[in-house]
């Protein structure tokens, strides 16, 4: 009886692409980090180095400038300055993404400050609206980013990373020159460059 030959079988190992739904940033904060908080709950200490951070807002466009350093390369005499193109407008939306990154890339959220040379942030404007007391709790706390006027400088800590969003205001070198003395790794600046380089080239 003559053997039959066995068909090959085919194993249908490759399959096609899978398409994996994209893991994307949830709305359900509509505030910069740290969100507001409520007049009856204040807000939790955040234990341990590497913090959970609330979700930063989804609108945020996605067209970042450079991403800021995490600052390991720590100069002990002068903090290092990076500079993020921003329109006044847009100034304030660069300095939240650059918290953002900061604290994506391991920074604790106490080791952050951010000044305005215009407009008040709206967390810090909606601090405020709590009573000055319970806004500058939160700064001697220590234990979140912490947004505040250029203006209120002298009653501001040093941190390790101090971001400024020139949204207006008058001279930008007082502010910087504030800031500076404040960043003990890092200076982030975001806004209009020529006004920037200006106040820098002016001894900042």
């Amino acid at each position: 009886m003559p053997l039959i030959p066995e068909e090959p079988q085919i194993h249908e190992s490759a399959q096609g692409p899978r398409a994996t739904p994209a893991s994307g940033r949830t709305a359900s904060t509509p505030r910069p980090v740290p969100g507001p908080r409520s007049a009856a709950t204040p807000r939790p200490g955040r234990p341990g180095p590497g913090p959970a951070k609330p979700a930063p807002p989804a609108q945020r466009p996605h067209s970042t400038p450079d991403r800021p350093q995490a600052g390991r390369q720590e100069n002990r005499s002068a903090p290092q300055i990076q500079l993020i193109p921003a329109s006044a407008d847009g100034a304030l939306d660069a300095a939240d993404e650059a918290v953002d990154l900061l604290l994506e890339s391991g920074r604790a959220p106490g080791e952050i400050l951010v000044l305005t040379t215009g407009e008040q942030h709206p967390w810090a404007a909606h601090e405020l609206s709590f009573g000055e007391a319970a806004y500058w709790a939160q700064h001697e706390a220590g234990d979140d980013v912490f947004f505040a006027g250029a203006e209120a400088a002298d009653r501001l800590k040093s941190r390790p990373v101090v971001i400024v969003a020139v949204n207006g205001g008058g001279e930008v070198a007082p502010a910087l020159t504030d800031a500076r003395e404040r960043a003990g790794a890092l200076l982030i600046v975001c806004g209009d460059p020529q006004r920037i380089n200006a106040a820098l080239g002016a001894g900042v």
